[in-house]
């Protein structure tokens, strides 16, 4: 890699630095005149008393090596040139000779990390609201594995709280168990909604569903009953919206899996004298962290958010033994988190300090939050739907004949919906714009999909099965070798900065690349460096696949 052939030849004239913290300074330079790859010097200056300038000067007159055509002095900024004759051959071909496993990396040594991510909750529509924590945790799962770590997914359904309460006082009262068997989770989203209508009118309705929850926690048989029923159907739907995305998990425990185990939990916080009362509520003070009280226990007795959470991790521990516990929720919970990592340290738990919410943006609609209570939501199998169809009318209309049609029509469509998320910072907001989203032009998932084939299509016209590179004299073709050379730095940065929207750049950054030297340079010709260009060609599409995939996205071979 680039970065440890600069890092390594530095580090004999910067005996003040270790080699990661060397190569985690250097940088791309912004323009091409500054060279392939820049070290700044300020970090040095603080050491040894004297100018960046100075060191970057006295630093280039001493680094030479026969990999680069020049090393110089700019400022601050110590500039490296790549010699391409004497590295991109080689660059290439190990793109080619480890194929999906370039940029895998050791890092994690086969730490665990247990990731808390998409957790819907039952009764509801699975609504664009939980896309992002989905296919954010999904990639982050991805690019995790690539990094050398074990990833455990854990969907902590949403199956326990007093909203429960609400749901089954609204159906006792207002459903019709007929239409209910037909569609369940629509009417029971019309209750939802239709119970938080009639609260407004009359807030008595709280205190009944505070009520019917205290019956559902004390094992009342009937609302037991009337609960697995809407689990169970909650859960048909959402493996249907899964299957769509094609993710996985490894454990399906949601907040009801802890309802005996919270007791432990609360006596736990008892014994280390936390648990105070507060109003005829248990809570912990977090006063000295500046914080407000953790609520454990309410006034009648009911279990808390924060009560399951606490409970969950200590299981979660006991289980998987892990190194690290990631939580992909909006940042809107970024309180209750801070809130319960601290009792956590309260309570020595030996797991406290490798705790990490990973917030995120919002999907807004007309710039508000979406809401269930409101009944103001988007349904993401509906939006996955249109997707799916638009790419198959588009793929119709270009490529008719085109074998496994439907197959390649789900990618895509699905892919878009990906892409579109993933490709901006987590922690912006999303306005929800469907024909934004379910465009195929510009920077989307399509864009890299067909870039993908088109690359696709030259290797087949070719009729070569191997390929080797030797030069490629095009000046366009270094530009595209540097940037799929960096790939590995790319993933370890992904992970390390919890971003999936890294890998997305990037990718969008080597499918133009590509697309330009495409429309420069004659691929297929009877000259001496096709086999070359045709080297180069694949090693762009072994990047751009394992590059979608860690985004959780396909990558099709014709569009």
């Amino acid at each position: 890699m680039l970065h440890s052939l600069c890092s390594t030849l530095l580090q004999s004239g910067i005996p003040e630095l270790g080699l990661k913290e060397i190569e985690q300074l250097l940088e791309k330079p912004k323009h091409k005149d500054h060279g392939d790859i820049s070290f700044p010097c300020f970090a040095l200056a603080k050491h040894r008393k004297t100018s960046p300038q100075q060191i970057a000067k006295e630093l280039s007159q001493n680094l030479s090596g026969p990999l680069f055509q020049k090393i110089e002095a700019v400022g601050p900024y110590v500039n490296f040139f790549f010699d391409p004759a004497a590295v991109a051959k080689e660059m290439v071909n190990d793109i080619l000779a480890k194929n999906s496993s370039f940029g895998t990396n050791r890092n994690g040594a086969g730490a665990k990390i247990v990731v808390d991510m998409s957790s819907p909750n039952i009764a509801k529509p699975f609504s664009m609201g939980h896309l992002r924590s989905t296919v954010i945790g999904n990639s982050l799962c991805l690019i995790g594995e690539k990094n050398g770590y074990k990833m455990i997914k854990i969907n902590y359904v949403g199956d326990w709280g007093t909203q429960f309460g609400k749901l089954i006082y609204a159906y006792l009262q207002w459903g019709d168990p007929e239409k209910v068997a037909q569609n369940p989770i629509q009417e029971l989203f019309t209750l939802y909604v239709k119970f938080h209508a009639e609260a407004e009118q009359n807030p008595a309705l709280e205190e009944e569903g505070r009520k019917a929850f205290q019956q559902l926690e004390s094992g009342n048989e009937e609302y037991m009953q009337i609960w697995k029923s809407f689990k169970e159907a909650s859960l048909l739907a959402f493996q249907k919206v899964y299957d769509l995305l094609g993710i996985s998990f490894d454990s399906w425990k949601g907040e009801s899996s802890y309802n005996d185990k919270m007791e432990a939990t609360i006596s736990l916080l008892e014994e280390k004298g936390l648990l105070i009362e507060s109003d005829g509520a248990s809570i912990v003070s977090l006063e000295d962290e500046s914080l407000p009280p953790c609520l454990i226990k309410k006034r009648d007795g009911a279990t808390l958010y924060a009560t399951r959470d606490l409970t969950a991790v200590y299981d979660r521990f006991h289980d998987y033994q892990f190194s690290r516990a990631f939580y992909v929720v909006g940042h809107e919970q970024s309180i209750h988190f801070k809130q319960v990592f601290s009792v956590l340290k309260k309570l020595e738990a030996p797991f406290s300090d490798s705790l990490e919410h990973i917030p995120f943006g919002l999907y807004l609609k007309d710039g508000q939050k979406m809401s269930t209570r409101k009944g103001r939501v988007i349904l993401l199998e509906e939006v996955l739907e249109e997707s799916i169809a638009k790419a198959r009318q588009n793929i119709k209309a270009r490529n008719p004949d085109l074998p496994n049609l439907q197959e390649v029509a789900k990618e895509i469509g699905v892919g878009a919906i990906l892409f579109h998320d993933l490709k901006q910072d987590r922690m912006n907001s999303i306005e929800f714009d469907v024909d934004e989203m379910l465009t195929f032009e510009g920077e989307t998932g399509p864009y890299l999909q067909y870039t993908h084939a088109r690359a696709q299509s030259l290797l087949r016209k070719s009729g070569e099965t191997s390929f080797h590179f030797t030069y490629e004299s095009h000046q366009k073709s270094w530009e595209i070798i540097k940037e799929l050379y960096s790939f590995p730095n790319q993933v370890e940065q992904a992970f390390n900065r919890r971003s999936p929207a890294i890998i997305a750049q990037y990718l969008l950054k080597v499918a133009k690349l590509f697309n330009q030297y495409y429309s420069q340079v004659k691929i297929l010709s009877d000259s001496e460096q096709q086999e070359s260009r045709l080297a180069l060609v694949n090693a762009v599409t072994v990047i751009l696949k394992e590059g979608m995939r860690l985004l959780g996205m396909k990558a099709p071979d014709q569009m």
